[in-house]
């Protein structure tokens, strides 16, 4: 019953959003070239999917993002728990991690285009710089969160490194690590977007740029919600990953 009632609750608040869109529309204030219609733009989704459009530009955009946060997630988590667990090193490295992680991957990409070129390599650093930093600090956030009681008991036990690092450590600061990489999925599909509409010939954020120049609104937006779906079908997959790890190790829901 209590599944009903969402998805009840989803589909009325779609329907409300396209409705507002359509009565928008209606109003006559806007030309259709500026706003298509909702159904202009299901016709334009239509017709990305049946001539292979769509698919073609996400396989890229997809094989890029995995590539980039797989490198991202393995980076940030390795070294996250080495400097959650060594505050003096940590100490010794944060102000450059603060002082870079506030820079918006785009901005290195003049450097990037220039140390490597045009083509996939590009995009999937911008992708690694934005899943990194916010994977990285919710690692060292729960490394350093862990509570004591644990690392006492294992050291009554004799428990020691490398076991105590992924026997305990990484067990227990599984829960921020897990919602950090949530927020690094999120950075990373927005600026593999972003950087495939400043330095691609390919992907979901060139197919916007090259709809925008044909002057074809409706598949830009088509476009556009492609890329929210994407998007959101890659965070139910972490999601079921992380319940299936956090199953694994026994972390009870109740402690998120």
């Amino acid at each position: 019953m209590g599944k009903i009632v969402k998805v009840l609750k989803v589909i009325s608040s779609l329907a409300l959003f396209v409705g507002i869109w359509e009565l928008i529309v209606l109003t006559g204030r806007y030309e259709p070239s500026l706003l298509p219609s909702p159904v202009k733009v299901l016709e334009g989704m239509g017709e990305l999917v049946k001539d292979g459009t769509l698919i073609t530009h996400f396989k890229v955009s997809l094989s890029r993002f995995i590539t980039g946060y797989a490198m991202a997630i393995i980076t940030g988590i390795s070294l996250g728990l080495v400097l959650g667990y060594n505050k003096k090193v940590w100490e010794f490295v944060e102000p450059v991690v603060q002082l870079l992680r506030p820079v918006s991957p785009i901005a290195w990409f003049p450097f990037i285009v220039l140390w490597f070129g045009i083509g996939d390599v590009p995009a999937i650093i911008i992708i690694f710089i934005a899943g990194f930093f916010p994977t990285l600090l919710s690692t060292v956030s729960g490394v350093r969160k862990v509570d004591p009681v644990y690392l006492n008991v294992a050291n009554n036990f004799g428990i020691r490194q490398p076991h105590l690092l992924f026997k305990i450590i990484l067990p227990a600061a599984f829960p921020m690590i897990a919602n950090g990489l949530h927020i690094a999925l999120g950075t990373a599909w927005v600026f593999l977007v972003a950087g495939e509409m400043v330095g691609a010939q390919s992907g979901l954020g060139y197919l916007i740029i090259d709809s925008r120049n044909s002057l074809r609104s409706d598949l830009v937006l088509a476009g556009i919600i492609f890329i929210g779906i994407s998007g959101l079908v890659l965070d139910r997959l972490i999601k079921l990953l992380e319940g299936y790890i956090e199953r694994q190790w026994g972390v009870s829901e109740g402690r998120r």
